[in-house]
């Protein structure tokens, strides 16, 4: 068996064979990238403190430790609240940082009411369940949104930008 210096399940793994001529070059890397975390949710508010939980430990893995807290709670709150308009329904939760702003969306597949005061009350109703993430949106200099999710996709979209 070969020797090296690192352990491997597979001795195949460790021996020695010389580069193919004819291997397609590794792309390199990309160090500048940010963050880029998406996972799909069960409908249930439980599933807030998970998503706490991924973006949480996602913005200290990349170095965003100062957006930790108030990421932590929009996604908690725009989690319960989306959970409870769609309930037993899988959530899409999503987290980029691009230029210097941490973007949150959260995907539900509620459907678009045919009545226009249904929709005046459902819109109401999720946007004042927000209250607690509007104040603190609104204190770290950011802004947020509901709006209906686009084309093919059915269902609404809230979402978040915090700047750095």
């Amino acid at each position: 068996m070969p020797k090296s210096p690192r352990a491997a399940l597979c001795p195949a793994a460790v021996e020695e064979r010389a580069p193919d001529p004819y291997a397609y070059p590794r792309p390199r890397r990309r160090v500048d990238r940010g963050l880029a975390l998406s996972l799909t949710l069960p409908g249930d508010p439980r599933s807030a403190a998970i998503g706490r939980n991924a973006v949480t430990a996602s913005l200290h893995a990349y170095g965003l430790t100062p957006y930790a807290w108030p990421a932590a709670l929009a996604v908690g709150e725009l989690i319960g609240v989306t959970s409870a308009m769609t309930p037993g329904q899988e959530l899409y939760v999503s987290a980029r940082h691009r230029d210097n702003a941490l973007r949150l969306v959260v995907w539900d597949r509620h459907p678009r009411h045919s009545e226009p005061v249904a929709v005046t009350v459902c819109e109401e109703r999720r946007r004042s369940a927000l209250w607690l993430l509007a104040a603190v949106v609104h204190d770290w200099g950011g802004e947020w949104g509901v709006c209906d999710a686009l084309q093919p996709h059915e269902g609404t979209k809230s979402w978040v930008q915090l700047p750095r």
